[in-house]
């Protein structure tokens, strides 16, 4: 497999491109629109055919560069079911798979940050892509954008949570340097995950206080149109 993650230093958002080495067919997970030069270039480098372009969600802190990407590439789009968004060439559901030469990347529906929210499972590499839902020692706001913290607790124990503990965890943002975890790592240090009942995780998520992301009244609107 080929793999590359790549961050972007304003939104502190990681990108992630994967490729399968036999038929170099790929897929790019969470672009972000100021980074779109890296991609082509990289995509251009290693002789790559990028065959989907991904958002685990609708972000809210950065342009996605999905609609500029297909527009150069003709790459599918990909959301999941429940998002709105235009200008998406292919909808996929939970429990969906998504086939890239000798790799398969597992959809999971994890509402809870936002209803569309969705992770990617690649069991046979043992490691799941898990968007803003679960982060090293933390979890996604749950405070806009349609966010449950009830939601988002059956996404974290009922599904995540039951992945086997050395499964690496690839997150969409890190705030303090940390580039993946495991499934046991947050299971035993992760504060968030730490609480008795779906109450207490509601308390907890009810206490966070943060601001809105910068530039959010301009990125949801563009990556509702897929960033075009």
């Amino acid at each position: 497999m080929i793999f590359r993650q790549l961050f972007d230093e304003e939104s502190y958002s990681y990108t992630y491109l994967i490729g399968d080495e036999g038929t170099r067919q790929a897929l790019i997970i969470d672009p972000v629109l100021a980074k779109y030069d890296v991609y082509v270039q990289l995509i251009q480098e290693l002789s790559l055919n990028l065959v989907y372009a991904i958002d685990t969600h609708v972000h809210n802190d950065h342009i996605t560069a999905l609609g500029k990407l297909r527009l150069r590439f003709r790459c599918e789009t990909v959301h999941g079911d429940e998002s709105r968004a235009s200008g998406v060439s292919l909808h996929v559901g939970d429990g969906d798979a998504l086939g890239l030469g000798d790799l398969c990347l597992r959809c999971l529906h994890t509402p809870g940050h936002t209803e569309e929210s969705y992770c990617f499972l690649m069991e046979d590499q043992n490691l799941v892509f898990t968007g803003d839902t679960l982060m090293i020692r933390t979890t996604g706001r749950t405070d806009f954008q349609g966010g449950s913290a009830e939601k988002q607790y059956a996404s974290l124990f009922d599904k995540l949570l039951c992945l086997p503990d050395d499964t690496l965890v690839y997150p969409g943002h890190d705030f303090r340097g940390m580039t993946k975890s495991t499934i046991g790592e947050e299971r035993q240090f992760n504060p968030r995950l730490l609480v008795a009942s779906v109450e207490d995780y509601v308390t907890v998520m009810e206490q966070v206080q943060l601001a809105p992301p910068k530039g959010m009244n301009v990125a949801v609107p563009a990556n509702l149109r897929v960033g075009i």
